[in-house]
């Protein structure tokens, strides 16, 4: 009914109407185009062309809402994938950082233990010298206690022998066996 009503409309304002020929005539080629362009239209609405373009359009506009609809569902799992990369990455910063500071803590154990170490390894080398030290100090006394023992021995020996005679020395030597022998048995 639309396409009726501007069909007329169309005819109603064409310049023909203006002309001075009738219209009607197979000569005026206004009326020979708008039987033409009517004679088209006809033949569109008798193969039901527009149905046809309106079922394309139809179809063409579903193909498009499913290209979105997959570009959508693409996008959500592009952001579920970029979220769980996020994540993933900053599991693995947390778990450098982690890493990092067990590292540091290690280093400042085994700074520490290294630090006790020479500690007590300078101690021991201090108790060491001071045995040695000890050890020195008591050979030195031991050896001039010698050296004085064997100059007073000598230093005595030669006093007893100015001053002692035969007789002396043999009552001595009788003395000194029998105190070793007390002492032996």
């Amino acid at each position: 009914m639309r396409l009726t009503l501007s069909t007329l409309l169309v005819l109603a304002a064409s310049p023909a109407l203006a002309a001075d020929k009738p219209f009607f005539s197979l000569a005026n080629t206004d009326f020979v185009v708008t039987i033409g362009f009517l004679v088209f239209i006809g033949i569109l609405l008798y193969f039901k062309v527009p149905g046809l373009v309106g079922g394309l359009l139809d179809k063409r506009a579903e193909s498009i809402k499913a290209e979105l609809d997959e570009a959508k569902a693409l996008r959500e799992e592009a952001q579920s994938l970029l979220a769980s990369y996020e994540r993933k990455q900053k599991e693995v910063q947390e778990q450098a950082e982690r890493i990092v500071a067990s590292a540091k803590e290690e280093a400042t154990n085994a700074a520490a233990a290294a630090k006790d170490e020479n500690a007590a390894s300078i101690t021991r080398r201090l108790a060491a010298a001071e045995e040695q030290i000890t050890s020195a100090q008591s050979s030195a006394v031991k050896e001039v206690r010698d050296r004085a023992i064997a100059v007073a021995v000598g230093a005595a020996k030669d006093v007893m022998a100015k001053q002692m005679d035969a007789k002396s020395a043999g009552a001595l030597i009788d003395d000194s066996i029998a105190v070793v022998a007390e002492r032996l048995h």
